[in-house]
């Protein structure tokens, strides 16, 4: 699996990062799936502004209801293309590589779900104010998590 991370998604979350400071925060993966070959473009996340603290993280699904849907919405419902991807949040104070909860949680979501075969996890830091590192991984039913391949994908 690929996974190519836009410039201006990258901004947006660059930008959370720096408001939230040292509280985690978080949201959705929203992607366009580039081929049948797990290969996966980022296009847009959503933000959850309250939903950390400096070492803890928890989405709030009605906060992310409506966006999901307004990005649907916006894609003509084509769900085969354009879906959910996976989640992403940040570790302000830790390594970009999934935590015990997240690990848990994530499975939990591939494992009790009938509806999705896979989730990804996105996590990122920001470091010396303005650079990103991120650590992505993939969760799927039946298997121990896996990194994933992340590209930078720069918009015209």
């Amino acid at each position: 699996m690929q996974v190519a991370l836009s410039s201006s998604v990258r901004r947006k979350i660059c930008l959370e990062l720096f408001r939230s400071g040292n509280k985690e925060t978080g949201g959705l993966l929203l992607a366009e799936q580039l081929d049948g070959e797990g290969r996966f473009r980022v296009v847009d996340v959503t933000v959850d502004p309250k939903g950390g603290d400096k070492d803890y993280f928890e989405r709030r699904p009605e906060l992310h209801a409506q966006a999901l849907e307004a990005f649907f919405e916006k894609h003509g419902n084509n769900f085969r293309r354009f879906n959910y991807l996976g989640e992403w949040h940040s570790h302000p104070s830790f390594a970009v590589k999934p935590s015990p909860t997240d690990i848990v949680t994530m499975q939990a979501m591939v494992e009790d779900s009938g509806n999705i075969d896979f989730s990804v996890l996105m996590i990122v830091r920001l470091r010396m104010f303005v650079m990103m590192q991120v650590g992505t991984y993939i969760f799927m039913r039946g298997r121990v998590p896996q990194p994933v391949e992340m590209i930078d994908d720069p918009e015209p």
